[in-house]
């Protein structure tokens, strides 16, 4: 059972989070940011994983802190879903279309957080979410899943369909890597963890 509960509160948010990796794509998303429940429901709907979302946050400042810290929270979930890793795929990659637009993401559950994101956006907000904060949120997934995590909009014009490719991209890149794809759930390192 890959599933995992993370609660993560302070002074600027309230965050909880439930996934399961081998679910069917079935969401409760609320974050507060209308837009963002928009990409988070299709992490979970693409990426076949059940996922909820509950979030409150200082959004009367801004959406920066409720949006890294769903990407912090969620990050954790997954990390501690995965256990060891035992077993699963590690790499994997995905393109994604819509209309004219296309992005690519690349991920590796090395242990290691890092983000490499390289997407422009010519408007600062989308639905009430800042266009800048996208990157803020895989930033922290990668973070704490302790995952590479590599984002490229190769090409688009409408706003909406470039992030909406990102997100369904990095859905179908987190599925994929995270499949148990060896029966004796041999660590996919030479370190022999991950």
């Amino acid at each position: 059972m890959r599933k995992a509960e993370k609660h993560r509160r302070t002074k600027e948010t309230d965050i909880r989070v439930r996934c399961d990796l081998d679910g069917s794509g079935r969401h409760e998303i609320d974050t507060g940011i209308p837009f963002f429940d928009h990409m988070l429901a299709q992490l979970a709907r693409h990426g076949r994983m059940d996922l909820e979302i509950h979030a409150r946050g200082d959004l009367e400042i801004d959406g920066h802190h409720t949006v890294e810290d769903v990407g912090l929270t969620m990050g954790q979930a997954i990390r501690e879903a995965l256990g060891d890793g035992g077993g699963i795929a590690r790499f994997a990659h995905a393109y994604v279309p819509l209309d004219e637009a296309l992005s690519r993401v690349v991920v590796d559950f090395s242990g290691r957080g890092y983000l490499v994101y390289d997407a422009r956006f010519e408007t600062s907000m989308l639905g009430g979410l800042q266009t800048e904060l996208i990157e803020e949120f895989f930033k922290a997934l990668a973070q704490e899943g302790r995952l590479n995590v590599h984002v490229a909009s190769i090409y688009g014009r409408n706003q909406h369909h470039i992030a909406e490719t990102i997100f369904k991209a990095a859905a179908r890149a987190l599925h994929q890597a995270t499949r148990v794809v060896a029966a004796d759930g041999e660590i996919p390192s030479t370190k022999g963890s991950l």
